[in-house]
C-alpha cells in the first residue's frame, strides 16, 4: 500500500509538470510577450496598445488604432537557463541542476480596416508550452521530461461606441499536445502523450477621457483542458505488477480566468503604462487523473491536492518617441507565483520574479517597421521544507527563469 500510494503521487507530479506549463497564466511559465512592444514593456502594454497586436492585448482599443490595415510577424526565441537545487528529498542528498533549454516561438497579428464603427482582428500566437528536463535521479523519477506546445487562435471584433469609449471581444480557440516521460530502474517507466482543443472567449474596454489618456479592462475567461491520450510504460512495485501497459487516459485542469487594469497616458513624446494583473488560479484545487485500464487506475488515478492561490502582478512601462525613425521602450513587472510550499515539486520550481525587459521600433519607411525587443524574467531564490511540502524536499532552488529575444516586422497597409 505504501509503495502504490508514492507511486501514484509520483506519476501525478510527473504529468503536473506538462499542467503546469499548459496553464501558463501566471508566473508559472507564462509567455504575455506575444509582440514586440509587449515584451519591451514586460507585458505593461494593454491600456496603451496601438499596433496591429492590440487584436491580441486590447481589442477595444482596434477602433483607434491609425492605419487602414496593420499586420505584424515575429520570433521570439526563449532561452530558460538551469535551475539548480541544493538539498534533500525525503532525507536522501539530491544536489542536481536542471538542462538547459531553447525554443523558437513564431506569432502573427493582423487588424482589418475599418467597417463603419467596427473593426475585425485575429492573432496566432504561442502563449505557454516550454520544458523541464532533469538528468538526476531523484528528478528523474518524478521529472524525466516534459513538453508541451501550445497554440491559440484568437478572432476578435471592436465596436467604437463613441470617440471616447470603445469594446472588443474574441474566441480563443486553444490547442496543445504535450509528451511526459519518468523512469526509475526495476520498478516503472512511464511516457504519456495527449493533447486537446478548448473553446474560450475574450473582453476588453476602453475609455478616453482625454485624447492623452486611456483606461482599459480586459478580461479572459477560464478554460477546463480536458486533455485526453496514452500512456505506456511497466510497473515492478506493489501489486499486481504490471511487466507491460498500454491504455487510454486523460485529465483535466483549469486555464484560470485574467483579469488587467491598465492606465497609459502621454506626456508629450512618452507614454507611460501601469497595469494590474490578477491571475484566478484558486480554480486549481486538485489534480485527478483517469485511466482506462483498472490498474493503472488504481495506482495512478488518486486525486492529488494543489490548493494553488490567486497571483497578482504589477507591471509598468515606458515608450519614447525619440524621433521620426526611432521608437524606444522598457518596462519592469513584479510576478507572483501560483504554487504554494506544500505542493512545489521538481517538475514545476517556480518562484516569484522580477522582470526586465527593453526594446525599440525603427520605422523604415511610412508604411513598414522593424521591430527588436530582450527580456530577462529574475526568478527569486526559493527555499523549500518538509513538512509542509508533500513531496519531501528540502533545499533551495536558485537560478533558472528565463531571456527572451524578439525580432519582428510590421506593415501598414
Amino acid at each position: 500500500m505504501k509503495e502504490s500510494y508514492l507511486l501514484s503521487r509520483t506519476m501525478v507530479a510527473v504529468t503536473l509538470c506538462a499542467l503546469g506549463a499548459v496553464t501558463a497564466q501566471a508566473s508559472a511559465y507564462k509567455i504575455p510577450e506575444q509582440s514586440t512592444r509587449s515584451m519591451a514593456l514586460s507585458a505593461a502594454y494593454v491600456a496603451g496598445a496601438d499596433s496591429a497586436d492590440a487584436s491580441y492585448f486590447n481589442p477595444a482599443n482596434m477602433s483607434w488604432v491609425e492605419g487602414n490595415a496593420l499586420l505584424e510577424a515575429g520570433l521570439t526565441y526563449i532561452h530558460l537557463p538551469k535551475v539548480e537545487f541544493r538539498g534533500t528529498v525525503a532525507g536522501t542528498p539530491a544536489d542536481a541542476d536542471s538542462k538547459t533549454e531553447d525554443f523558437l516561438l513564431p506569432y502573427f497579428h493582423y487588424i482589418s480596416p475599418k467597417v463603419d464603427r467596427w473593426r475585425f482582428g485575429l492573432s496566432l500566437t504561442e502563449p505557454g508550452g516550454l520544458s523541464k528536463k532533469w538528468y538526476n535521479d531523484v528528478q528523474k523519477m518524478k521529472a524525466e521530461e516534459f513538453s508541451l506546445k501550445v497554440i491559440e487562435l484568437n478572432p476578435t471584433i471592436s465596436y467604437e461606441i463613441s470617440p471616447e469609449l470603445s469594446v472588443g471581444a474574441g474566441i480563443r480557440g486553444l490547442y496543445s499536445d504535450g509528451k511526459v516521460k519518468a523512469y526509475l530502474a526495476n520498478a516503472y517507466a512511464e511516457n504519456m502523450t495527449g493533447d486537446t482543443f478548448e473553446v474560450g472567449y475574450n473582453l476588453a474596454l476602453s475609455y478616453r477621457p482625454q485624447p492623452e489618456t486611456t483606461l482599459s479592462v480586459t478580461y479572459r475567461s477560464n478554460v477546463d483542458l480536458d486533455l485526453e491520450g496514452s500512456a505506456t510504460g511497466f510497473i515492478a512495485v506493489g501489486s499486481p505488477q504490471l511487466p507491460y501497459y498500454d491504455t487510454n487516459g486523460g485529465v483535466s485542469v483549469p486555464l484560470p480566468a485574467t483579469l488587467v487594469l491598465a492606465a497609459a497616458h502621454t506626456f508629450g513624446d512618452t507614454r507611460v503604462e501601469v497595469l494590474y494583473e490578477r491571475t484566478y488560479w484558486s480554480a486549481y484545487e486538485k489534480l485527478d487523473f483517469h485511466f482506462d485500464d483498472a490498474t493503472v487506475d488504481a495506482l495512478f488515478g488518486a486525486p492529488i491536492d494543489k490548493n494553488w492561490s490567486d497571483t497578482n502582478t504589477f507591471r509598468i512601462g515606458v515608450t519614447h518617441r525619440y524621433d521620426e525613425k526611432w521608437t524606444l521602450m522598457a518596462g519592469y513587472a513584479y510576478d507572483e507565483t501560483p504554487i504554494p510550499e506544500a505542493t512545489l515539486g521538481f517538475e514545476l520550481p517556480d518562484a516569484d520574479a522580477h522582470v526586465f525587459s527593453a526594446g525599440a521600433i525603427m520605422q523604415v519607411d511610412e508604411a513598414f517597421e522593424v521591430g527588436f525587443s530582450i527580456l530577462y524574467d529574475h526568478k527569486q531564490e526559493r527555499t523549500i521544507h518538509a513538512p509542509p511540502n508533500e513531496n519531501g524536499i528540502n533545499g533551495t532552488f536558485k537560478k533558472g527563469g528565463a531571456i527572451l529575444t524578439n525580432v519582428s516586422i510590421g506593415y501598414r497597409f
